[in-house]
Order: structure tokens, then sequence, then C-alpha cells
């Protein structure tokens, strides 16, 4: 299901599960429309001056989801950006009212099977090291679904769809009269 929207955004937030293509197509997105793309991921790992695997490991996922809420606040605030969130930052309620009064939200879906070809071997994704990681990130996904569909303006499926091509449809779909 998806949904235009009346009114061309000043901020546009990409949601969505690890592996998604949020970073990809919302830098993309954000040279097509003219707007500053900031990752919230690199952000929290450029002021803390270390990784979010190690974050994870000293400070455990509460620490760090304390760390994104406080970084998701601020971005939010800013103007013209596009936002690629991590894939957990809709666990927080907080967040989810900062991306949902602050922008427009679009949900990238992606099959598992997808989502396990992007991110099979990758080191830097904590809650996937792990003996199962298809496994886990099924969990993830089926618990997650839910608040993405939630805060999500429009929902994009990227399954077989070229970068160019998902851009292109996120501008359509956001911009006025369409």
């Amino acid at each position: 299901m998806q949904k235009t929207v009346n009114v061309p955004p000043s901020n546009i937030f990409l949601v969505g599960p690890m592996g998604a293509g949020k970073t990809s197509i919302g830098r993309q997105l954000a040279r097509a429309l003219g707007k500053q793309f900031v990752d919230s991921d690199r952000e929290i790992e450029h002021h803390t001056g270390t990784t979010i695997s190690l974050l994870f490991e000293l400070e455990g996922e509460s620490g760090f989801r304390r760390r994104e809420r406080q970084v998701i606040d601020r971005l939010t605030q800013r103007e013209n950006i596009v936002l690629a969130t991590g894939g957990g930052a809709v666990l927080s309620k907080e967040n989810r009212t900062n991306l949902i009064h602050r922008g427009v939200v679009v949900y990238l879906h992606a099959p598992i099977a997808r989502l396990m070809q992007r991110t099979a071997g990758d080191k830097t994704r904590p809650l996937l090291q792990t003996s199962d990681p298809r496994g886990r990130l099924a969990q993830i996904v089926r618990q997650r679904e839910p608040l993405y569909r939630q805060v999500a303006d429009v929902i994009v499926s990227t399954e077989g769809k070229s970068l160019r091509y998902l851009v292109s449809h996120i501008v359509r779909l956001i911009s006025v009269g369409n």
C-alpha cells in the first residue's frame, strides 16, 4: 500500500531493516532533490569516534539506542535533508514521533532473502553476529515491520528494482500532484 504526499517535504526520512538500501537510495535521492544526505549511524560513529559494533560491545544495545534517540532528535530538527535511519530506530516511541511529525517517512521494504544477500558476511552489523543470522534477521523484521508501517507515509518495495528506478519512483510519490 502506498499513498502519495500532497506537500513537497522539506525532510525525507528512510526507514526499513538493515540491508533494505536506505543509505544507497538515500544518497541518490538527496542528490536528485538537492538535499543533504545524512546517515544516523554514521553520525553516531562520527560523534563518538568509534564504530556501531564497538558501541554495542561497550554499552550494549540500550546504550546504543540512547545515543540513537539523541542523534535522531537532533537530525530530524534540521531542514532539507534525506535521513537514512538505522534499522532499529523505530523501536523508540520518541523516534517514531519525531519521524512522523518532522518529515515524510519512506519505508523501504525488501524480502528476507534479499536482506540476507545484502548483509551476508557483514561483520559491522552486531545484531547479526550469531550462529543463525537468517533466523535473527527474520525475527528482527517480524518485530519491526508493524513499526515501519506505523510511521510510513510511503511504502516502497526495493525487490528487483534498480537504484535509478527507486529514486525516481520515490521522487514521483512525494511530489505535488502525483
